[in-house]
């Protein structure tokens, strides 16, 4: 299917959709349509139903795109996509937590580099930079963005277009900062134990908590703006 033909099926389900929303999605990486020689995108039944579950993980749970890349990946599609017949009840699927990897250094990028992966403006990084909500690396090692700083800026790109600006951000580095602060006291024991065992006992605890906590200020979230609309 052409961009217009998947824009025109969607849009059923979801009336806002629009072509530029579809290329925003490949941009962010959620979806990779097969290309002609000509450059023209190719939509496969795949890729429309990813799409789908994509809009309705947005709409439904209001999950920001970095956790929806993490339910894509470990299957969510497969799960989201199935057609409902008319009158048949949807199957009740367990809710999974987002998954919470350890932050890796990976791929340091340039201002540059950052700047083309994440479509930002180079004035939403510098607001980001002196608001504390990113920084660059300056530990000795490579300097640039590491893959954590370039989904934080992602985020913010995504929020701006809801016309959410870099210092608006602010509450959310406290928040994340606090939770920091008391997940460490909470194992900070452990965590300087000279038992190497210990200290990864501790280490993977801290990740249960974190999506732990992760999970509850969503539901927290999800909530409060049901609220709203009651």
């Amino acid at each position: 299917m052409t961009i217009g033909a998947v824009c025109k099926s969607l849009s059923r389900e979801f009336p806002e959709i629009s072509i530029s929303k579809i290329r925003y999605l490949e941009n962010q990486r959620l979806v990779n349509p097969r290309r002609t020689p000509g450059g023209y995108r190719l939509y496969s039944a795949e890729d429309l139903a990813r799409l789908r579950t994509i809009l309705r993980l947005q709409r439904d749970e209001f999950l920001p795109l970095r956790v929806i890349r993490q339910e894509l990946a470990i299957g969510r599609a497969d799960i989201e996509a199935e057609p409902l017949i008319a009158g048949q009840k949807a199957r009740a699927q367990p809710r999974r937590l987002p998954a919470v990897v350890t932050t890796t250094v990976g791929q340091i990028r340039t201002l540059d580099e950052l700047l083309e992966d994440t479509g930002a403006e180079p004035e939403l990084v510098r607001e980001l930079e002196s608001f504390g909500i990113i920084s660059s690396r300056n530990d000795g090692g490579p300097q640039g963005y590491d893959e954590n700083q370039c989904e934080i800026v992602r985020a913010a790109v995504e929020l701006a277009r809801y016309g959410v600006a870099a210092r608006n951000l602010r509450v959310f580095k406290t928040s994340a900062d606090r939770e920091s602060a008391l997940l460490q006291q909470l194992l900070a024991p452990s965590l300087r134990s000279r038992s190497a065992e210990r200290r990864h006992e501790a280490t993977e605890a801290l990740e249960d908590l974190a999506a732990v906590t992760t999970h509850l200020k969503h539901l927290l979230l999800i909530g409060d703006l049901r609220a709203l609309l009651s």
